[in-house]
């Protein structure tokens, strides 16, 4: 047991370490090389830059950063298990919107981008489909592979059993697919800040996005570095989020260790 922990840590602590390791020679190489700022800032001006500008202001451009990125999330999530149900289900689905999904997702949705703002105008509309368009794919598709990996033994017994079809996708495959569907959920949780601030960079006044943008025009190269990190560390927290979520309502999902 005592051995499990220290090895449970030793994984937890070794990338810390190895990042802390990397800030000094990132230092050293920015000072020896006389690196000014606006080419490459080294850490000790990052972290001046981010402790200059107040936690309030941080705190705006977060809560609008987050406000778009959860909205887009749980709005793809809301879609696509009843859509991944139906492909299941209905082979007619299954050929008709896998290929449509493909080609939204092979679509650059910063290209798009426009349009959406020519449509929906520069408010909050087309930032939430900007990110729900990038966050959809992953979610879908993991739940459609978890459902459609339902051992056939269990699908067979249904069937023996008279089992009305919505039971077997609800009681059968729905719960098999639950560890594909929080895979899903870690991969657009992380893409959905991604959907926020090339949504930001688009459209907006406020979020961490805008800040990034922002700062760039102002060549303030350190503090827009310091909201890329700062987007990094939020990106690491709704990771976190997902997996301590799966942990506490559905610990039998996860894998045997």
């Amino acid at each position: 047991m005592t051995t499990l922990f220290w090895l449970r840590l030793r994984q937890k602590i070794m990338p810390v370490l190895c990042l802390l390791m990397l800030l000094p020679l990132w230092e050293l190489i920015c000072w020896g090389f006389a690196i000014p700022d606006f080419v490459l800032p080294s850490p000790s001006a990052i972290g001046k830059a981010f402790v200059n500008v107040s936690a309030e202001r941080w705190l705006g451009h977060l809560s609008a950063t987050l406000s778009i990125a959860i909205s887009g999330f749980l709005l793809s999530l809301i879609i696509s298990i009843p859509l991944a149900m139906l492909m299941v289900r209905f082979e007619f689905f299954s050929k008709t919107l896998y290929p449509l999904l493909i080609v939204i997702q092979s679509t650059p949705v910063i290209a798009i981008a426009p349009m959406l703002i020519v449509m929906f105008g520069a408010g909050f509309a087309p930032r939430l489909t900007i990110t729900t368009l990038i966050t959809f794919f992953p979610l879908v598709i993991s739940a459609t592979t978890g459902m459609r990996s339902t051992p056939p033994e269990l699908i067979e017994l249904s069937k023996s059993l008279k089992a009305p079809r919505y039971k077997e996708i609800l009681q059968i495959r729905l719960p098999y697919a639950v560890p594909h569907i929080f895979n899903g959920m870690k991969i657009a949780i992380t893409l959905s800040i991604i959907g926020a601030v090339v949504a930001e960079f688009v459209s907006a006044e406020r979020g961490l996005g805008y800040f990034v943008q922002f700062s760039m025009s102002f060549f303030e190269i350190p503090q827009a570095f310091a909201a890329l990190i700062f987007l990094s560390l939020t990106s690491l927290v709704l990771f976190r989020a997902i997996s301590l979520l799966q942990s506490w309502l559905f610990a039998w999902s996860l894998p045997k260790t």
